[in-house]
Order: structure tokens, then C-alpha cells, then sequence
């Protein structure tokens, strides 16, 4: 456990460092210094918010907040949509989108916050019903409402990405509380294929699909994008151009500080930074994993899963996008991109994985039950400890 929090501390820091570093190259010729500014306070506040969350107990959240962040973040959903509150003092609307509110300064995306809220809610919903979640009642349409509640109110911003990467987090963590394929899939089908008339009955988004598969033919207009990343990217070649030495900053890569950022990665530190990159977010899943598969309950293991699944699904398809591997779609790469909403849910995340590996250790060094953890006796728990042992054994959680 100690390797595995050890290696997650480190590739965050290293990332974050990353950011910081990146931000400052690509920001030189544009108010850089205030766009700095403004990432390196959200970093302070996420570090703070991620620092007090390992330290608290997470079983907080299951015991006393969860259903306070829930409301909180759908209220938060349902106030940017309108247009009184959305659209004038309080609210920004950027590129037809409404998405953030603007206090103090600072651009509050209230998504963000939904996406943490809806993991803690599942987590907290997969405990309380295990044995329960092979059921169509309750492994499909109950939690289907509240999932589709937020991820409603987010796709009507609209941000069909972040939509998209919260059902396929969501659905990943009712797989793992226990629902049946026979009941999942149907549903998972059914959104696939409304999903695809949407994008075919919507002009924007289908001349996205059409200039991500004709890249060449459209590098003057809707493809300008991912034609101009990918130039970045094979500029840079194997050791890249130079730290602070890219080319497509200067005007020719839009939206480089924040979406297409790994692009300018790749032009100045070259297929050896990229790949370092990478293999950061595959160490950082691996041991949120390893993190999540040794929680003391069920509500740790699930709401590790899903925030270790919401760090790599949205950075593989950034990085996807940026390689043209995937159409366009406006995900922030995580650590690294300019945005603070997301930073500083992505660090809070962080710190409930380091809780949870935290209260993991205490409960496998002990030879009983931790004084004060005398609640995971009750039967909502799926791990409970043995008379006879200190390890923690898999049972069921709820009697049917």
C-alpha cells in the first residue's frame, strides 16, 4: 500500500509540476502572467481541498454528505441553465455554452462539482444495496434516475464529453457494486444509439465527425485543430523543440493552454515527454486501483474505482483527441490543462484516494476491529474483518 500511495503522490506531483511549467510556456505571448496567476491559485485551493480530504475520514461522506453534495451540485446544475442567473452578473456564457459562474474573478464550472458528487451518491448507493444490485429495480432504475439527472443537466449546458466520460465512469462503478449484464446492456445500447442521433441530427457536432475522419480536407476550417496538433506533435520529434520553444503557440494551435495543451507538450519535449505523460496516468490508475480493490468497505472500493476511472477515461480522451485517435471533444487534460474547476475536483479526488488507502492501512495493521470502527459490524458493510484475523474478508453487503 505504502508503494502504491508513494508512486500516486509522486506522479501527481510530477504532472502538476508539468502544468505549471507548461502553462507558463504557453501562456508567454498571451496575459500570461495573470492566466498563471489565476492556475496557480486554484492549485494552492486544490492542494488545500486534497490535503484536508486525506487527512478527514472519507466515511464521512456515506455517513453525513453525500446526499448534501448531491443536492448542492444539482442545484448548481440547474441555476447555470437559467437564463436570468446563467447568462448576466453571476453567470459566463462562452461559444453557446453555459457552464460556469463567475465569482470574484474566478470561472466556477458547477459540472465539476457534479461529477464528484455523483461518485460519492453511487458509492454510497452500492453499499447500501449490494446483494440488492442484481436487480432491475435496484441495480438499473433507481440509480439510472440520479445518473441521469445530472448527467441530464450537464449535457444541457451543453458538455457532451464531460456526459459522456461521467455515464461511462457511473456505469463502470454499478458493473463493479454488482448489476447483471443482462439488465446493463440494454440501456447502454439504447444511450449509444440516442447518442448517435443526436450527433447525426445536430450540424455542429456531425461536421466534427465528418473532419475528424476527412483531417486533411477540412485543416482550414472544422479540422484546424487536429491538423495543427498533429503538426505539433511530429515537429517535436523524439526529444521535441526546447522547452518554451513551440511554434504552434504563436497563434496557430486555438485553445493550446487547455484542450490541445498535450500537443505542445509533444512539440517541445518531444515523443520522451509524451510518453512520460503516459505512463504517469497509467501508474496513477494501477494504483488507484490497487488503492480502491483494498478499502476497508464497499464505499471506499467504489468511489476509489470511480475517481481513479474519472482521472484516466478524461485524460485518455484528451490524449486521444489531441492524436486524432477521437473527434473533437473539449475534455481538459488532468493536472496539466489551464481550468480550475476541474483541478480542483481532480486534487480533492486525489485526497479521498489517500484517505482511503490511509483508513485501508490502520484496519490491516490491527488484530481487531480499529477503535471506532465498531459501525462495519452492521450488515450494509461488504468488508468486515474476521473473529480470528486481522485481514479483511469479502462478504455480502445488504440481506436480501
Amino acid at each position: 500500500m505504502k508503494v502504491a500511495v508513494t508512486i500516486l503522490v509522486f506522479c501527481v506531483a510530477a504532472l502538476l509540476a508539468l502544468g505549471i511549467v507548461m502553462l507558463y510556456s504557453s501562456t508567454m505571448t498571451e496575459n500570461g502572467e495573470r492566466q498563471l496567476g489565476l492556475q496557480v491559485v486554484w492549485c494552492g485551493l486544490g492542494l488545500a481541498v486534497g490535503a484536508a480530504a486525506a487527512l478527514a475520514d472519507y466515511r464521512w461522506l456515506k455517513e453525513h454528505l453525500w446526499w448534501m453534495l448531491l443536492v448542492a451540485a444539482v442545484v448548481m446544475l440547474g441555476l447555470v441553465l437559467v437564463p436570468h442567473v446563467g447568462s448576466h452578473q453571476l453567470g459566463l456564457q462562452r461559444g453557446g455554452a453555459r457552464r460556469w459562474f463567475n465569482l470574484g474573478g474566478l470561472s466556477v464550472q458547477p459540472s465539476e462539482f457534479g461529477k464528484l458528487a455523483l461518485l460519492v451518491a453511487l458509492a454510497w448507493y452500492g453499499e447500501r444495496c449490494g446483494r440488492r444490485m442484481g436487480s432491475w429495480w435496484r441495480g438499473i432504475v433507481i440509480p439510472g434516475a440520479v445518473i441521469g439527472l445530472v448527467v441530464g443537466l450537464v449535457f444541457l449546458e451543453p458538455d457532451v464529453g464531460s456526459a459522456l466520460v461521467l455515464c461511462a465512469v457511473s456505469g463502470a462503478m454499478l458493473l463493479i457494486a454488482g448489476i447483471r449484464l443482462r439488465y446493463f446492456l440494454p440501456p447502454v445500447l439504447l444511450g449509444l444509439l440516442a447518442v448517435g442521433l443526436f450527433i447525426y441530427h445536430n450540424p455542429m457536432r456531425s461536421e466534427r465527425i465528418y473532419s475528424w475522419l476527412h483531417v486533411e480536407e477540412t485543416k482550414r476550417d472544422k479540422g484546424l485543430q487536429a491538423y495543427q496538433a498533429m503538426v505539433a506533435l511530429g515537429s517535436g520529434g523524439p526529444w521535441g523543440r526546447g522547452l518554451a520553444d513551440s511554434r504552434e503557440k504563436l497563434g496557430y494551435l486555438p485553445a493550446h493552454q487547455t484542450d490541445f495543451i498535450f500537443a505542445i507538450i509533444g512539440e517541445e519535449l518531444g515523443l520522451v515527454g509524451t510518453g512520460l505523460v503516459l505512463v504517469a496516468f497509467m501508474a496513477i490508475l494501477v494504483c488507484g486501483l490497487f488503492i480502491a480493490w483494498h478499502a476497508w468497505d464497499t464505499f471506499g472500493l467504489l468511489l476509489g474505482c470511480g475517481i481513479t476511472l474519472l482521472i484516466t477515461f478524461q485524460a485518455m480522451v484528451n490524449i486521444g483527441v489531441v492524436t486524432s485517435a477521437l473527434p473533437n471533444k473539449g475534455l481538459p487534460l488532468p493536472f496539466i490543462s489551464r481550468g480550475g474547476s476541474n483541478l480542483l475536483v481532480i486534487l480533492a479526488g486525489v485526497g479521498l484516494l489517500l484517505s482511503i488507502a490511509r483508513h485501508s492501512q490502520l484496519a490491516g495493521a490491527a488484530e481487531d476491529l480499529p477503535e471506532g470502527a465498531e459501525e462495519f459490524r452492521d450488515p450494509n458493510a461488504l468488508w468486515t474483518p474476521p473473529v480470528d484475523s486481522g485481514k479483511l474478508t469479502r462478504l455480502g453487503a445488504c440481506e436480501s
